[in-house]
């Protein structure tokens, strides 16, 4: 099991990128599957691909299911199974106002992780799809801590229960571990059997001996870009200082004019010590500096602008 999330852009909005898979075989059939979702910083589902496989023999099943925002704001759901020799398509469309609080595949993946470090608020369900596409609830559960092992190192784990409660179908229930770090330790469906392990331990989790216990727990340092809060004032201030500079770049027409003749200088010339041709390019325009004739050095240093009469 591989779990990825990036910062990116859809149509235009910074989202994040999150791409899960996991491949594995029950009775020597392979199974797997795949998730690519664009997710808003608000958790708001733009884009999803779901991918589902059992490599049966002679009889393979395969489903996919398509989730897509389209401009009116309606979204578009498409999901495409076949068996064998058999095909089945079915598409549905849903108003916007129906996925208030939807948490898909994708966005359930970073919902989890601030579940885990913040808690989970009590009585709070969302939207989600059962197996048939339909609409319904889901709910989360704290489990607490526990030992997981991902491949010879023991470590420690926080769970989380998630529970899709279907109309027309038995609630299905996942158990989820995950590590310090936010990173999936372990995905389980409840009463299938299978579970989904992380394949190595993550870089930043990497350690020498054994986990370090709370009381010996170091400060780890603040990877804002991976907290979606501070992430998304970075980028509101980010857009704040361009539009400014953008507004004294518009008062000040000179100041292009200035720098794009410093530029031709410093090319035409071609000095080894740029900061001090710099220097003396921008201190003929003080009025403190001394007053020198226009080209009167030979030196690969900038013309100083004459004075007028």
């Amino acid at each position: 099991m591989t779990i990825t999330v990036e910062n990116t852009m859809w149509r235009g909005e910074p989202c994040y990128l999150v791409h899960a898979n996991s491949h594995g075989s029950i009775d020597q059939v392979p199974i797997g599957t795949s998730v690519t979702a664009y997710v808003g910083r608000s958790l708001q589902t733009f884009e999803q691909t779901h991918y589902e496989y059992v490599k049966i023999p002679d009889n393979p099943l395969d489903k996919k299911t398509l989730i897509v925002l389209d401009e009116d704001g309606t979204y578009s759901v498409k999901k495409t199974e076949s068996q064998g020799d058999e095909m089945q398509r079915t598409d549905k469309y849903f108003k916007k106002e129906l996925f208030q609080g939807f948490i898909s595949e994708g966005s359930n993946l970073l919902l989890q992780r601030i579940m885990v470090k913040r808690g989970v608020p009590e009585d709070m369900t969302f939207v989600a799809f059962d197996s048939t596409t339909s609409l319904c609830t889901s709910s989360y559960k704290m489990l607490g801590k526990s030992e997981r092992r991902i491949g010879l190192q023991q470590v420690h784990a926080v769970g989380l229960n998630r529970t899709i409660h279907s109309v027309e179908e038995s609630p299905t229930t996942w158990e989820s571990y995950f590590l310090s770090t936010g990173h999936l330790a372990s995905r389980t469906q409840l009463g299938s059997g299978v579970t989904m392990t992380l394949s190595r331990i993550p870089e930043e989790h990497q350690i020498t001996n054994t986990d370090l216990s709370e009381e010996t727990a170091e400060v780890k340092p603040l990877k804002w870009e991976e907290d979606m809060q501070l992430f998304s004032r970075f980028l509101d201030r980010k857009a704040e200082l361009a539009d400014d500079h953008a507004t004294y770049m518009r008062r000040h027409p000179e100041l292009r004019a200035l720098l794009a003749d410093f530029l031709q200088f410093l090319l035409l010339r071609k000095p080894d010590d740029v900061t001090g041709f710099a220097s003396e390019f921008f201190g003929a325009f003080s009025t403190a500096a001394p007053s020198v004739p226009s080209f009167a050095r030979s030196s690969p240093g900038p013309a100083r602008p004459s004075s007028m009469p």
